[in-house]
């Protein structure tokens, strides 16, 4: 069975498919932790997260680490040969059990000329969102990069089904981009795997600062891939909050489950999670399983709610179409795009990003724009007037969701070695 089709399964049997980000040097320890996730109480799939020589094509620094002893702190599958990496799946990945190569490249031949060797066929990233964030590699490289390995993908034998891609453009920086370019990029990374013949896609929206909105951008997501990837088979993935996490155990799980909730609240079918050590160091595969368990949990009983008509998709709307409108070709709109800022991240410093764009929040912690820049949004996003920017507005707002929800936890009554609320 594929990995769409399974996620497909779980969700019409009203289940939420929730994942870690889980990845160990050796073959040993990550089918260890594959084991685990295989076994945790509830609908998972896996993950091979790899690690941050692999994802610079720094392949020496990760051959010298694994021969000397040195941790890594992922999965280096273009190290490890094939048949290691066979061995190490062998009678875990499968119908009942697809895993899902993670990595963070702007550069991932090599990555997937080895996830294919070894007979995995679904993996995630994208042109943009595994460039701007995360290197310095030129944008329009990462364009070259990205369509040879959408063909790459698309022309390897898959016995077990159609290959699969996740757009990152949901994730741009974990925070304090506004939802609509999030909605935006996630969608145009979508349409380029599309345009190179990828059919089964899954498209990402990380959890942001304010419920409501969250709900009204994954609305505008739902929307548009319906309108632009009329014969993909698609779903949506929606990511823990990816900027500062809570510091109390309470407070994590408190907003780990409100990603359950807005993932099943608006339909989506698949969740990344993040465990209540994510605010002091890397979590062990026991409290990968009690996120994964927790999250599982959270979505039982939570309805599907609608609203697809709002401002966040007019918003996404206008940037789609004017990058769509750049140029013919997607591969070069996606760079003219950047170059005449219609695409502009708020605080990405990647020379390619015109950094004029930014953000603000308000009371209620909804994202908008408190500078355009040359964004074609002027007449449909409002400027919300928030003063200049410093050093100390902006750590309050990044700090925001953690605060608030370490304030939460920290407010709840108590409980007695006896049992009573004190």
């Amino acid at each position: 069975m594929s990995f769409e089709r399974f996620v497909a399964q779980r969700h019409a049997a009203g289940e939420l498919v929730v994942q870690p980000r889980m990845g160990f040097d050796s073959p040993a320890a990550m089918r260890a932790g594959l084991v685990a996730t295989k076994h945790a109480n509830a609908a998972t799939v896996g993950t091979l997260t790899l690690d941050s020589y692999t994802r610079v094509r720094d392949t020496e620094s990760a051959e010298h680490a694994l021969r000397n002893g040195i941790p890594l702190n992922g999965y280096p599958i273009v190290n490890h040969p094939p048949e290691v990496t066979r061995a190490m799946l062998d009678g875990l990945e499968g119908p009942d059990f697809p895993v899902q190569v993670r990595h963070g490249s702007a550069r991932p031949v090599d990555i997937f000329r080895a996830m294919i060797a070894a007979g995995l066929h679904a993996t995630e990233g994208g042109p943009i969102s595994y460039c701007l964030p995360y290197s310095r590699t030129p944008l329009d490289e990462s364009v070259r990069n990205w369509a040879y390995c959408c063909d790459l993908l698309v022309e390897a034998d898959h016995p077990g089904g159609r290959p699969h891609l996740e757009t990152f453009g949901g994730c741009m920086l974990g925070q304090l981009c506004p939802p609509s370019e999030l909605v935006a990029i996630s969608v145009l990374e979508a349409l380029f795997f599309y345009r190179k013949g990828v059919r089964s896609i899954s498209v990402s929206y990380a959890q942001q600062t304010n419920l409501h909105q969250d709900r009204e951008a994954v609305a505008a997501l739902r929307r548009l891939c319906a309108e632009l990837l009329p014969e993909a088979t698609w779903h949506v993935v929606i990511y823990a909050y990816m900027g500062l996490f809570p510091r109390t155990p309470d407070g994590a799980m408190l907003l780990l489950g409100k990603a359950a909730e807005l993932a099943m609240s608006t339909g989506s079918e698949r969740l990344i999670v993040k465990t209540a050590a994510e605010a002091h160091r890397i979590p062990t595969v026991a409290e990968n399983v009690t996120a994964l368990e927790h999250a599982a949990a959270s979505a039982k009983g939570i309805k599907a709610m609608v609203d697809d008509d709002n401002q966040v998709y007019r918003e996404a709307y206008a940037l789609v179409d004017a990058v769509l409108n750049s140029h013919a070709d997607l591969d070069r709109a996606l760079v003219v795009a950047f170059k005449r800022g219609l695409l502009d991240v708020p605080y990405c410093l990647h020379p390619d990003n015109a950094g004029q764009a930014r953000s603000t929040l308000d009371a209620d912690g909804r994202l908008g724009w408190s500078e355009l820049g040359s964004l074609p949004l002027r007449g449909i996003a409002e400027r919300a007037p928030s003063g200049r920017i410093t050093s100390s507005t902006l750590m309050s707002a990044l700090s925001y969701v953690q605060h608030t929800h370490d304030t939460q936890a920290l407010e709840q009554p108590m409980t007695a070695i006896g049992g009573e609320p004190r």
